[in-house]
């Protein structure tokens, strides 16, 4: 599968053996599996790529969709989308707490490059609603996390996050992997790896 870029980064990059070879170091394994309870499945990767001439404003969400192999009309799954090729279901609970992310910083992050910002505890409460996440945003302190280059962040996809815009000239990179317990889910469902 060609890699598409877009001015935000790019998707689906498992197919490149370095990036592949990243995703599996035993350090990034090890805290995928702290979470997971077991040897954990590479799903995705994906380079975010935020720079003042390639600048952009998150607003407060979770990460609720999947990228499967093919679509099947599965009870609690969907909607669906596509992505650079790839089907895209929103998931149930169930399965977004068999995942865990890891964003791997190639730049320093800090106050003004447009860290990561989350809404601790959020993650605990299951799939919200958007009028839940407005509330959340209203009610919880943010936290922003600034790491520096080559550290790690672990996140819940379920976890409330968001990002604001770069104030600075300096870039944020992060490449964000994915991994899973399991590979299937009800009904046939299977992650798509990219």
């Amino acid at each position: 599968m060609p890699i598409e870029r877009s001015r935000a980064g790019a998707r689906h990059l498992l197919t490149i053996p370095s990036i592949a070879a990243i995703a599996c170091d035993s350090r990034l394994l090890r805290l995928a599996e702290e979470v997971l309870g077991c040897t954990p499945i590479s799903f995705g990767a994906t380079l975010f790529d935020k720079a003042p001439d390639s600048n952009w404003l998150v607003t407060w969400h979770q990460d609720t969709a999947l990228p499967l192999v093919e679509r099947r009309e599965v009870k609690g799954w969907g909607p669906w989308s596509t992505k650079s090729g790839v089907q895209y279901a929103h998931a149930p609970v169930n399965a977004l707490e068999t995942v865990v992310g890891l964003r791997l910083h190639l730049d320093d992050s800090s106050i003004d490059n447009g860290p990561l910002r989350v809404l601790p505890g959020t993650h605990v409460d299951g799939v919200l609603s958007e009028a839940r996440i407005h509330a959340a945003a209203r009610d919880v302190a943010p936290v922003a996390c600034t790491v520096a280059r080559g550290g790690v962040l672990r996140l819940s996809p379920l976890l409330v996050h968001a990002s604001s815009k770069v104030t600075s000239v300096r870039s944020r990179r992060v490449l964000h992997f994915e991994y899973a317990a399991t590979r299937s889910f009800e009904e046939g469902l299977k992650l798509h790896a990219a």
